[in-house]
């Protein structure tokens, strides 16, 4: 796949989820954008995530808008620190999806662009409930080294957008739970091992793989919701 896109546009935005409540992010606009792609982040994580951020410039390369988001307000962070207890509450991870997903809708540069979720550890289970949730609003989805069983059995049936799950070849226990996830799929759905990577993709080269990976399946998703057969 070739770079098509040029440097794309940076800005911050806020995120309405509630009476007085925002939530930050980092919108990342190529010129002419063929789709947007919302990130949920893993446990203990934000917007900030270097890994995702790496993803987020690859897909910018291939003309694909992204929006990296903090799933937590301030507030809720500084309790998360201590407690731990909104990082696994995968409900109200959802919310946040569905509520970023709306925003979009209210943006005149986003609004028709096909949509995308990519979600990494718990942040998987969060994509995939909110994909089920809003059906044929979503074109695709992407896990890394998630957990799609969070999202519980019912949920992975009801998703209709084409799901790929990327695992690591070394992320032992998560695969199999991936494996199980994706015979619960009835959607167009996917899995990609990467060898001899752990859950973090820390290993040489591991993390580029999962970027092509991901904007391979967007890319194609994406051109099929903008020009149907």
């Amino acid at each position: 796949m070739t770079s098509v896109s040029p440097t794309p546009s940076l800005q911050e935005v806020r995120i309405p989820v509630g009476p007085g409540t925002w939530l930050q992010g980092d919108l990342g606009l190529p010129g002419r954008p063929i789709g947007l792609v919302l990130f949920a982040h893993g446990s203990g994580s934000g917007r900030h995530s270097a890994r995702n951020r790496q993803v987020a410039r690859r897909l910018q390369q291939e003309g694909i808008a992204t929006l990296l988001f903090d799933l937590l307000t301030p507030q809720e962070e500084q309790v998360d620190l201590r407690t731990r207890e909104h990082r696994f509450d995968i409900a109200l991870l959802t919310r946040r999806m569905e509520a970023a997903a709306e925003w979009t809708r209210g943006q005149a540069a986003l609004r028709e662009l096909p949509l995308g979720f990519f979600g990494a550890s718990t942040g998987s289970a969060a994509a995939l409930i909110a994909a089920a949730q809003l059906g044929g609003r979503v074109a695709a989805v992407v896990s890394r080294g998630g957990r799609p069983d969070l999202a519980g059995p019912a949920v992975l049936a009801a998703v209709t957008a084409p799901t790929l799950l990327i695992v690591g070849g070394d992320d032992h226990g998560v695969i199999e739970l991936n494996e199980e996830a994706l015979r619960r799929l009835r959607c167009p759905a996917d899995i990609r091992i990467v060898p001899g990577a752990t859950h973090l993709f820390e290993e040489p080269g591991a993390l580029e793989q999962v970027a092509d990976l991901a904007a391979g399946w967007f890319g194609r998703h994406f051109v099929r919701t903008t020009h149907p057969a």
